[in-house]
């Protein structure tokens, strides 16, 4: 095919998808978002395909977007199109990944058990691949995507490394606060992020990114108290034997008191605690058909709620 026609038949392709898309927002600014791509750029191929066709596709007023009696015909007849053709690749993508083909996932403690949903359905659109899972610490959740240890890691939200890529957020929780056994706390029915200023939480040390560790333990509370830290320790296990011990306090996660009742430890509801997000995260380098396909699964069946 000559080089020209293959770039106007790429180009046709995205705004075939751009109008598909603002055909079910009908909002220029939201369908820009959901495709990642400027307000600027859906209007340009809105009118180039308007006059392209020689009507238009959509009454638009400085408040509603609709579309025209052509326009809801032409969304018919292309959506059948974009379906095919969506589930064509999805087979050559499933073909393309091959039997045996193993994505390594890093999670912190039992978090598999959670994803089991987007591992069952990953298994099932790609048979023969498979997920195997592997630790991730939190005083060091970036350094197995770097090596190659991980394929992609499940990572509590935000992440802002310039060499990862944050894909679809795969869980949401809340959070508990674990304190000893004979901790005031643990005869309380919830703590707050303001009790953290009156105990001291872990110190994970200096191979996680501040603004990472501080979404999970803050720096300060809410009303400005500053929350000290320390003891250091590096693993999950490591920080249950300090809190253990009266050393420390440490918040993480509901799935920690789901799957662990370690003797001496409360875990205590956080209720004014922001919702924890945990998205799939992977090396930007990666050029993976088995880590996309991964990612297209979890944005298909959405995020799990703990």
């Amino acid at each position: 095919m000559d080089r020209s026609i293959t770039l106007e038949l790429s180009v046709e392709l995205r705004d075939i998808e751009i109008f598909l898309t603002l055909s079910e927002e009908l909002h220029f600014g939201r369908t820009a978002e959901r495709l990642h791509v400027s307000q600027a750029r859906v209007s340009q191929a809105i009118r180039t395909q308007e006059r392209r066709l020689g009507t238009a596709l959509f009454d638009r007023t400085s408040r509603t977007v609709r579309l025209t009696a052509v326009g809801r015909r032409l969304r018919e007849d292309l959506q059948q199109v974009h379906d095919l053709l969506q589930q064509a690749l999805a087979r050559a993508e499933a073909a393309g990944i091959g039997a045996g083909r193993t994505v390594r996932v890093g999670v912190f403690g039992h978090a598999g058990h959670e994803l089991r949903p987007l591992a069952d359905a990953f298994r099932a659109r790609h048979p023969g691949a498979d997920i195997r899972y592997g630790e991730i610490n939190g005083s060091d959740p970036f350094t197995a995507l770097r090596t190659g240890e991980h394929d992609v890691n499940v990572l509590w939200l935000p992440v802002r490394e310039s060499d990862l890529t944050v894909g679809p957020t795969v869980l949401t929780s809340g959070r508990v606060l674990a304190v000893s056994a004979d901790h005031p706390l643990a005869e309380q029915d919830s703590a707050s992020i303001e009790d953290l200023a009156d105990n001291r939480v872990v110190d994970l040390g200096p191979g996680a990114p501040e603004y990472w560790v501080a979404a999970m333990v803050p720096t300060h509370t809410p009303l400005g108290r500053r929350i000290p830290r320390g003891p250091a320790a590096r693993t999950f296990h490591e920080i249950l034997s300090l809190v253990a011990s009266g050393q420390c306090v440490h918040p993480f996660g509901e799935i920690a008191a789901r799957y662990n009742n370690p003797p001496g430890i409360v875990f205590v509801p956080m209720p004014d605690a922001p919702e924890l997000q945990w998205a799939l995260t992977w090396h930007t380098g990666t050029d993976s058909t088995a880590v996309r396909a991964l990612a297209r699964t979890a944005a298909d069946i959405g995020p799990i709620r703990l």
